[in-house]
């Protein structure tokens, strides 16, 4: 019950005091604001990339290994003159791992043969990526069909000419919609549409299927030379079986097919989505830190400032404080007054920085369809920071408040 009085005592106190100084009042939360602001904002932006990151991970596959001629690296020398004469994975190697494999689910064999013009009659679309996959891609890569379906494991072992494709394609070559069941023309060659995948739009790492048509593997190597297009293997781990697991068997297994000694080092790469987001991560970290750094200044400035306007505070209220304690207030009932006005300085000024950073999320998806993360443990992280600026600015100013002797205070006026 002392508690609950004494908040409401220096609430009434604290909002009277910031009621008839209103202009010094809105100055003193200027630093406190754009500390905030700026502290949440920059973690926000970094959650939010960070989700879309994952996001374009997770079209990837989180237990999927690509086996390829080079490597995913980030940071550090890229060390191009050790990789550029290795030989890339090949259709022989991509059979006797599906032979040998026991903890994968599924292979895809992935061959791109770089951006062309693909036609319907009179219409064309320019810069569409092709490639061909074989049958178990639906596995390995997370994808959606808007209309028709996927092609049957009949059409890609004996290489029918069917494709799959992208938004956009369908867009540009169909603009009356209807794709499905019509022929369109690839690499000089008919091929029949029965799938068109869904709007997708460009993720984090550039990729999408919107401008692609994806056509059977066995099709398309008797259109070109899918060795000299850069083929690469596609590894989906069973369900359960650790990632680790996955990468050493595969490995173990290539260095087997591949007749490599103990002494040779590996001729082709593992690449896994985990370095994406390794690589990254230290990049949001760095990020962080930079905008916290930036933010804790803020708030310093605006603490110093909130530390000032206090001690102004006190030296104006100095003969109520006489007469308060004259009447018999504690010197603790003192302290908590003023405390307890630096706390709520601070605290408005946090909810006007967070305020801040929800209107401009809004915006951003209003104007920009961009969705922001700014989730409750941004919330909390206000109210937790503008507490400590508070109660460390104020400490000062109240400690010297409590203090006062009631006849010096009383004599002040």
């Amino acid at each position: 019950m002392l508690f609950i009085r004494l908040t409401i005592e220096s609430f009434r106190f604290a909002s009277s005091a910031l009621r008839e100084n209103k202009m010094r009042t809105f100055l003193s939360l200027i630093g406190i604001t754009i500390g905030i602001m700026t502290i949440i904002g920059v973690f926000s932006a970094v959650d939010t990339f960070r989700a879309k990151l994952q996001s374009s991970v997770d079209r990837l596959g989180s237990n999927t290994i690509y086996i390829q001629k080079w490597p995913w690296e980030f940071g550090g020398e890229y060390a191009w003159w050790k990789y550029v004469n290795r030989p890339y994975p090949s259709e022989k190697e991509f059979y006797k791992l599906k032979e040998r494999a026991s903890n994968i689910d599924a292979f895809t064999l992935m061959v791109g043969v770089g951006t062309k013009t693909i036609k319907y009659e009179s219409n064309s679309v320019e810069n569409v990526g092709v490639s061909g996959v074989s049958f178990d891609f639906y596995k390995t890569w997370n994808f959606e069909i808007a209309e028709g379906r996927y092609f049957s494991e009949a059409e890609s072992n004996k290489g029918a000419p069917v494709g799959i494709i992208g938004f956009k394609v369908a867009e540009g070559l169909f603009p009356q919609g209807d794709a499905v069941g019509k022929q369109i023309t690839v690499l000089g060659r008919k091929v029949n549409v029965i799938g068109v995948f869904k709007e997708e739009g460009e993720d984090m790492l550039g990729s999408s299927s919107d401008a692609s048509v994806i056509l059977p593997v066995n099709y398309l190597k008797n259109v070109v030379n899918i060795q000299d297009n850069g083929p690469e293997i596609m590894a989906k781990g069973k369900p359960g079986a650790p990632l680790e697991e996955v990468e050493s068997e595969l490995r173990g297994l290539m260095r087997s097919i591949r007749r490599l000694s103990p002494r040779q080092d590996d001729n082709f790469s593992l690449n896994k989505t985990t370095i994406l987001t390794a690589g990254l991560d230290s990049m949001f970290k760095v990020v962080n830190i930079a905008g916290g750094a930036i933010g804790i200044f803020s708030i310093l400035v605006g603490g110093f400032g909130i530390a000032n306007i206090m001690f102004v505070s006190v030296k104006e209220r100095t003969n109520i404080i006489g007469i308060q304690k004259s009447l018999g207030a504690k010197n603790y009932f003192i302290l908590f007054q003023f405390l307890f006005e630096a706390v709520m300085l601070c605290l408005m000024g946090g909810l006007v920085g967070l305020g801040i950073v929800y209107v401009l999320a809004f915006v951003a998806h209003s104007l920009l369809d961009f969705d922001v993360v700014v989730d409750g443990s941004k919330v909390i992280l206000m109210f937790i920071l503008s507490t400590a600026i508070g109660l460390i600015s104020g400490i000062i100013p109240a400690f010297i408040a409590s203090r006062l002797d009631p006849v010096e205070a009383i004599r002040s006026k």
